[in-house]
């Protein structure tokens, strides 16, 4: 009793919500709700059960790691069109098997050529539009990520690893309830080309077949485009395909329904646009490699966390002990600090890499953490080679620290592993539907800062710095862990825990992922107009009620959500002693692993 007292007394001081829930059981349970699914083979874990399905059938069939990711997410951009598809961008970590090294794919869009700052102060009246409009999308990046994979790494066609997409989109499949849920939104019925696709009679009801038959044309277009090539050889099949796209028919289509519809897209700013593949960034955590992607993404904000969180005993405060998150609270709010003021398009700015990752600049970040009081403010450093930038946040209003994401990770027989987090940002990205070809884009471009020289100032052909990321860890060379998960800001520090969870506490890949989470928007919310909230802090319910009460005195401001819904997590753990292939996934979703 005295300890719910003291948590009434901390909320009424703080005017913050708790919510008191049953406990579901010990934390300290090896129990989990679900398996985890171990293979010798190959492995796969994504957000929908049809995706984690057709990649296993594709790595089944003899296919690789690269060939059943492509055929993968092709289909869970399909049974997940709220959350990802081929209108939206993505970023990947790649471990080559053959080549024992690790590389970044960085398919994040484009701003087009005709969108500046000026033209947004003169238009918009200095606003970007929010998760709406193509005023708010770059250029579609997951196609030539596709093109990437299977060119550089794969052995299958565009063709062949397409055909369970096709089928399903022509012949129909039977709709979660996610997508019977997100279908009915208002902000699709504003625009004719949605409500054709997505309501009416063609409205998604959960359990019965819904077929998008425009977007099995638009993948049918791209294996023709192979065939007709076939002659020139696999490479040159592959490049006509992804040409098809970005520089043939379906580029000039995109670029006049654009034009037409209010949209600063134009037909070259499809055919200039190319993915990039990079090396990674890392850093070393007690014996692990932490790789991340390293421009354009919030990735590397978790390797400035861990390196600050280097210097605590994290197994001696215990997991999800009052002093634990707390710990890692305040380092994440200091690493999200720099990723706002330091992380861009290393195209267009310079980030000072040696500087932030290094361990002395960690060291001296630490010493800013009070052990017994949260701190709300805004917190940028200095590391060696860094400059001031002018800022861009708000601390009043309505700023969206969420975001609809999705996710696919894959191991083969080789241990090549691919970690591929594809998005449309938020749900069905720019909310019209592209002419007939039955996608919309992304909206990443509300991501934008409208303040010249931000590192993440609106600049055409510019890449936004997305919330986008996963992680890639290896060990002794080898690789060890690929893991993801959609949700916008807080996808690093869902990555980070389950990871810490791994190498920190012992807990298998399912462990890990379930066990009861945390987070913090104590830092500018990525999307339009990168609202702030000092000292938020959000827990899942079955944080003991004690952890919440001190966490409260620390002056963390509390919101307590629901016991499982706070994560959406697929990793696959590579046992590099004995060859198991771990794979987890997370059941607060539709998450499905498989291994063989």
């Amino acid at each position: 009793m005295r300890i719910l007292g003291a948590l009434a007394i901390a909320a009424c001081l703080h005017g913050q919500r708790l919510v008191e829930t049953v406990d579901l059981g010990s934390l300290n349970s090896t129990r989990t709700t679900r398996p985890v699914i171990r293979g010798t083979e190959y492995a796969v874990s994504s957000m929908e059960p049809l995706a984690s399905q057709t990649a296993e059938r594709i790595m089944r069939d003899g296919g690789n790691a690269f060939d059943a990711i492509v055929g993968g997410q092709a289909v869970l951009g399909l049974v997940a069109p709220a959350s990802n598809g081929i209108g939206g961008d993505a970023v990947l970590l790649v471990w080559d098997a053959k080549a024992g090294k690790a590389w970044s794919v960085n398919a994040e869009g484009t701003a087009p050529k005709l969108a500046t700052i000026d033209w947004y102060n003169k238009n918009r009246d200095g606003k970007l539009p929010v998760n709406d409009t193509l005023l708010s999308a770059t250029v579609p990046g997951v196609i030539d990520a596709w093109y990437i994979l299977l060119s550089r790494w794969g052995t299958k066609s565009f063709g062949e690893v397409l055909g369970t997409a096709i089928a399903l989109a022509e012949n129909g499949f039977p709709a979660p309830e996610s997508l019977a849920s997100s279908a009915r939104g208002r902000d699709l019925a504003k625009y004719e080309t949605s409500r054709r696709l997505y309501q009416g009679g063609n409205q998604p009801t959960a359990g019965r077949l819904w077929r998008n038959r425009d977007l099995a044309r638009t993948l049918r277009r791209l294996v023709e485009a192979e065939k007709g090539a076939a002659s020139q050889g696999r490479l040159a099949a592959l490049k006509a395909a992804r040409d098809r796209f970005y520089k043939g028919d379906i580029a000039r289509e995109m670029g006049a329904f654009s034009e037409a519809n209010g949209g600063l897209f134009r037909y070259d700013d499809f055919a200039s646009y190319t993915a990039k593949v990079e090396e990674t960034v890392s850093i070393g955590y007690r014996g692990y490699t932490v790789h991340k992607n390293p421009s354009a993404n919030q990735g590397p904000a978790e390797l400035f966390a861990l390196n600050v969180l280097e210097g605590y005993d994290l197994k001696k405060l215990g997991h999800n002990s009052t002093a634990y998150i707390h710990a890692n609270v305040e380092a994440i709010k200091l690493a999200m600090a720099d990723r706002d003021h330091y992380l861009g398009d290393d195209d267009f700015v310079k980030i000072p890499w040696s500087g932030l990752l290094s361990k002395d600049y960690a060291s001296r970040r630490r010493t800013l953490i009070d052990p017994d009081r949260a701190n709300g403010d805004f917190r940028p450093g200095k590391p060696d080679g860094g400059g001031d930038r002018p800022r861009d946040l708000q601390l009043s209003g309505e700023g969206d620290h969420e975001g609809d994401t999705s996710y696919i990770a894959t191991a083969d027989r080789a241990r090549n592993a691919i970690s591929f987090t594809p998005s449309l940002h938020s749900g069905f990205g720019a909310k019209i539907m592209m002419a007939d070809l039955g996608f919309s884009f992304n909206c990443r471009g509300d991501y934008y800062s409208l303040t010249p020289g931000h590192a993440n100032a609106l600049e055409p052909g510019k890449r936004p710095r997305s919330t986008l990321q996963g992680t890639l860890v290896t060990r002794d060379g080898k690789p060890f862990l690929v893991t993801g998960s959609p949700g916008g800001d807080d996808q690093c520090m869902r990555t980070m825990q389950t990871f810490l969870n791994v190498v920190e506490f012992g807990m298998n890949i399912q462990q890990a992922i379930e066990a009861p989470r945390w987070t913090t928007r104590s830092f500018p919310s990525s999307p339009f107009p990168h609202t702030m909230y000092p000292n938020d802090i959000g827990v899942e319910s079955r944080i003991p009620v004690a952890t919440r009460a001190e966490l409260v005195r620390k002056g963390h401001k509390m919101t307590v959500h629901g016991p499982w819904s706070m994560g959406s997590n697929g990793a696959i753990l590579i046992d590099t002693e004995s060859g198991v292939l771990h794979a987890g996934a997370d059941p607060r979703v539709n998450a499905y692993a498989i291994a063989w």
